[in-house]
């Protein structure tokens, strides 16, 4: 039998395993025009993203308003039907499953919505609501489903008292932690949070991040955690994919893409970050112009007409996608030049 010697038994004790893995997908909604409503454009809504993420990580997805990060976790979940690409699950490619095939991995993948508000049913009791769930799944009896229900409240940080209440009759955080009830309910192992703190006081946003901190370490979940706001994605996620006009420009580690931002786009980012302290300032970086249409996207690098450092070069070819170090990629012809120089 042969033995592994110290460096490969390191090795091997840190290998990730893969959860989901994202291959080349898109989304296109239809534009739509004439009498006869025919199809004359398409709104490239998400364009070819790939990416991988592994058990027990939490992967941050950035950009601005408009980017395609929302519509990329709602492609991934069956929530939109996707224009093309392909996405494995556990190692098994999960849009072209029957339907009682993909019920089984529907449940292992969660949503926790940036409203919770909105997707909670005003008319009915939250513990009714919640019990819903194990009505559909499962054969449980009343009793089980209550005791079920009341255990994942203590869960959360909510009380007994709360199984018979409506939804106007808590506060934003409290809803949210009914969200989160709701999402691991099933045993997951894959939650994505759209915006699932940006609607919080800063103060119920901390509580609800350690919440889901607490839950990922004891069921190992996976989390790809949409945000805006890069101070939130600094201190919960372990790597940070950016987005621009429904592209991934830049992805890596929370330090690396935090201390060494090559593309131009997430130093701007970067840049809006406000610094705790008064002595060091960040100068900012204003990027001149709008988004693009992402009807009628620009040729060439989609950020080259909004980038302080473009040439003639990033107009006319697409940057690759390539690996700078250590699992940092990015897809730029400048990748690493600051735009402070």
């Amino acid at each position: 039998m042969a033995v592994l010697t110290e460096h490969e038994a390191e090795k091997l004790s840190n290998h990730k395993q893969v959860l989901l893995e994202v291959t080349g997908i898109r989304k296109y909604y239809p534009i739509r025009g004439g009498v006869l409503q025919r199809v004359q454009g398409n709104v490239k809504a998400v364009e070819n993203v790939s990416l991988q993420l592994y058990e027990g990580e939490s992967l941050g997805v950035v950009g601005e308003s408009g980017c395609g990060k929302s519509t990329l976790g709602k492609a991934i979940l069956g929530l939109e039907e996707l224009t093309d690409g392909k996405i494995m699950f556990k190692g098994k490619e999960i849009q072209n499953l029957k339907k009682k095939e993909k019920l089984k991995f529907i449940k292992e993948m969660q949503m926790i919505f940036q409203d919770p508000f909105a997707s909670l049913n005003p008319r009915q009791r939250i513990g009714h609501a919640l019990e819903e769930v194990f009505t559909i799944h499962t054969n449980m009896s009343a009793k089980e489903k209550k005791n079920t229900v009341l255990d994942l409240l203590k869960e959360v940080g909510l009380k007994e008292e709360h199984y018979d209440r409506y939804p106007h009759e808590f506060s934003g955080g409290q809803r949210q932690r009914i969200g989160i009830a709701r999402a691991i309910c099933l045993n997951p192992s894959f939650i994505i949070c759209d915006e699932a703190v940006s609607a919080l006081d800063v103060s119920v946003q901390a509580q609800v991040l350690k919440l889901l901190k607490t839950l990922q370490a004891k069921y190992q979940l996976s989390y790809m955690f949409i945000s805006h706001d890069l101070g939130v994605v600094r201190y919960f996620c372990d790597r940070v994919l950016v987005m621009y006009l429904g592209h991934t420009v830049e992805l890596g580690s929370v330090e690396d893409l935090f201390n060494h931002p090559l593309h131009p786009y997430t130093q701007a980012l970067l840049s809006a970050i406000p610094r705790p302290t008064v002595q060091k300032k960040r100068k900012r970086i204003r990027l001149e112009g709008d988004l693009p249409n992402p009807a009628d996207p620009p040729g060439g690098c989609p950020f080259h007409t909004r980038c302080p450092i473009a040439q003639d070069k990033c107009k006319q070819e697409k940057p690759e996608w390539k690996e700078y170090g250590s699992d940092h990629f990015a897809a730029c012809h400048f990748a690493g030049q600051s735009i402070l120089a």
